[in-house]
């Protein structure tokens, strides 16, 4: 059965993307734990981040750093968190997030209902952020 990122990434369920290329996604979480919170995924299914190979590794990282610098421009923030749990879903997803204060990495703290339309205008932010460090090639809309 496929995982639920598997079905966001195949448009089964919706997704707010920010970036899309042919070995990875990013998009917004549904529980984030400060806005502008997005996941790097492979669209490749793995579950444990130990046993990719290194060049997925290796891209995921850079996709990560990449949109990393992206949210924070976006959300003016002084640090960008990055998490790897790989509890909640058995498919390796790249937390990385604005953050502010170390209760930012506490993911038991996300929001569980966070309103649409600011998950929607950070979407727009971090898209606005990429294309003006100059990734508008892997930008999703």
């Amino acid at each position: 059965m496929a995982s639920v990122f598997s079905m966001i990434i195949n448009g089964d369920l919706p997704g707010r993307f920010v970036w899309r290329d042919d070995t990875a996604v990013v998009f917004l979480t549904i529980n984030p734990v400060a806005p502008g919170h997005v996941l790097v995924v492979p669209r490749e299914e793995v579950d444990h981040w130990e046993q990719i190979d290194d060049a997925l590794y290796a891209h995921l990282s850079t996709v990560a750093r990449t949109v990393g610098r992206a949210v924070k421009d976006a959300f003016d923030a002084p640090r960008v968190g990055l998490l790897i749990a790989g509890l909640e879903v058995p498919h390796l997803h790249i937390h990385v997030f604005p953050a502010w204060t170390l209760e930012t990495f506490d993911l038991s703290l996300a929001d569980k209902d966070p309103d649409p339309a600011a998950l929607d205008d950070a979407a727009a932010k971090i898209r606005a952020a990429l294309i003006a460090q100059g990734s508008a090639e892997f930008v999703a809309e």
